[in-house]
């Protein structure tokens, strides 16, 4: 059972790590594609690695598009990407 969670969430990761490639940004260094360290984090109730609180901060001028964004706005606004930002002290606010 354990690998049928495991291969849930690595498809659920790879399904999220398209969509977000896909979307459109509003600025050439905007990309949500650089948040895939966070994937594993915001999936569970592991803590965030190091790369992904450092990677939501480099990318944090960009989420309040990626609110705006139709694909985007559920992943930035689920509670476990709540949960990763607030562990990482990245206040999304726009």
């Amino acid at each position: 059972m354990a690998k049928n969670v495991a291969a849930l969430a690595l498809v659920a990761v790879i399904v999220m790590a398209v969509l977000l490639a896909e979307a459109p940004t509003t600025k050439a260094a905007c990309s949500p594609v650089q948040l895939s360290p966070c994937a594993p984090a915001i999936m569970s109730n592991k803590p965030p690695s190091g790369a992904c609180c450092a990677r939501l901060r480099q990318q944090k001028p960009c989420l309040c598009g990626y609110l705006r964004n139709p694909n985007l706005k559920r992943y930035v606004n689920s509670p476990g990407a709540k949960r990763v930002a607030s562990t990482c002290r990245v206040s999304v606010r726009c």
